[in-house]
């Protein structure tokens, strides 16, 4: 979940279709989520996946530099590969500014 925020930050929200199969995914995530928190910037991250493969990963940063900078991330770079070769049908990527939140 996303830290306390005095101001705007970016979530990045992953849409995908699995393949059939865990194919080692299940452990690489584990391992993104972890290298993530260790990133300048990273506020959090929430996701959800259906029995059909069909799921939503929202990431929150503190600027779009951050975003960018672990897009770059040399081992992330090596799970986004194995992703587009194993993993995922397809995916879709949005970055958003949030403006505002607030809960119940």
């Amino acid at each position: 979940m996303v830290h306390e925020s005095n101001g705007s930050y970016y979530a990045v929200i992953f849409s995908s279709q699995r393949t059939e199969g865990d194919n080692g995914y299940n452990i690489m995530a584990e391992k993104m989520e972890l290298l993530a928190a260790e990133q300048p910037g990273f506020l959090g991250v929430e996701g959800v996946r259906d029995a059909s493969g069909a799921g939503i990963t929202v990431s929150y940063w503190d600027s779009l530099e951050a975003i960018s900078n672990w897009k770059q991330n040399q081992f992330h770079k090596v799970a986004q590969e194995k992703g587009k070769q194993v993993w995922y049908r397809n995916y879709k990527i949005k970055i958003c500014k949030v403006e505002r939140e607030y809960s119940f």
